[in-house]
């Protein structure tokens, strides 16, 4: 009886001192689909789940802070991909009437185009969870990116704006003038939306212009492909007599070196020939894909 008595104090010591596990909740990271062939239609996004203490996130910059130190360390999950460039920081959160500041090291600025639209989304819907944020404004050591569209992400639209459908990429080399006036190639990476084909998606990057601020546009202000297309090795790209009519000569054959070079670096295409108005010309030569890959 006594043993017995000894082991139900035991029992009730042992339990007494059993300490709770600190609350939890559950949030979700936004991720990149690594593999956007397979995103067709579902968006360029999906979740993970986090589980952050609440303890350490009672306050909405905590939470907000968690989440995103959260999202910079990237998924778990091998079909998911980080949109943050690795080697980001977070060096600081503030929140103001409902705008969250958020800025981060250098590395966020090397993103542009559709990559920096990636980020900023993700960013913008993981702090959508913290009721407090309505508004994000994101900066690089404190500076915002002049080429970004918008300064100011309001939540709501970015939750509420379909993503497009991105349903593949391509690894690029884009031909742009230095500053002594040389083509030089710029490495990129684009995405193929619905209804795009590599080579038109290229046609687009150049009339866009370079990513890197030390190189300057191949193709004169308003300089538009009319159309292009590819059959078997050899790419066509139709332009306007419309808008060559007044450009120089010298900077007509940059803009087809430009053109011809950046297509010949697609994989499959060895000759690139123009027409205008959909006819040949003798003025326009073809480039060959051994003169692009210089």
């Amino acid at each position: 009886m006594k043993n017995w008595f000894c082991f139900v104090l035991l029992l009730l010591f042992l339990t007494g001192c059993q300490r709770e596990e600190p609350a939890r909740t559950s949030y979700e990271l936004y991720f990149q689909e690594a593999d956007l062939t397979f995103s067709a239609g579902d968006g360029a996004f999906r979740t993970e789940s986090v589980y952050l203490y609440d303890a350490e996130t009672e306050t909405a910059v905590q939470l907000a802070s968690a989440l995103i130190n959260e999202l910079l360390k990237g998924p778990s999950d091998e079909t998911l991909k980080n949109p943050l460039p690795a080697g980001t920081a977070l060096l600081s959160l503030e929140l103001s009437g409902g705008l969250a500041q958020v800025d981060f090291s250098a590395s966020y600025g090397t993103l542009s185009g559709v990559a920096l639209t990636l980020a900023d989304s993700a960013i913008a819907m993981t702090l959508s969870q913290v009721p407090e944020i309505s508004s994000v404004r994101i900066t690089v050591r404190g500076r915002e990116l002049a080429y970004r569209e918008r300064q100011v992400l309001n939540i709501r639209e970015v939750l509420l704006t379909p993503e497009e459908d991105v349903v593949s990429t391509v690894d690029v080399r884009l031909y742009f003038l230095d500053q002594e006036g040389r083509l030089t190639s710029e490495g990129r990476t684009l995405d193929l939306y619905e209804g795009d084909t590599q080579v038109s998606a290229v046609a687009k990057a150049l009339e866009s212009g370079p990513e890197n601020r030390d190189l300057l546009p191949s193709l004169p202000e308003g300089f538009q492909v009319k159309s292009v297309w590819l059959e078997e090795h050899t790419c066509y790209v139709n332009l306007s007599s419309a808008l060559l009519s007044g450009l120089e000569e010298s900077t007509v054959q940059a803009s087809l070196q430009a053109l011809g070079r950046s297509l010949c670096s697609l994989y499959g295409v060895e000759e690139v020939r123009f027409l205008i108005d959909g006819e040949f010309s003798r003025n326009l030569e073809p480039v060959d894909g051994l003169v692009a890959t210089e």
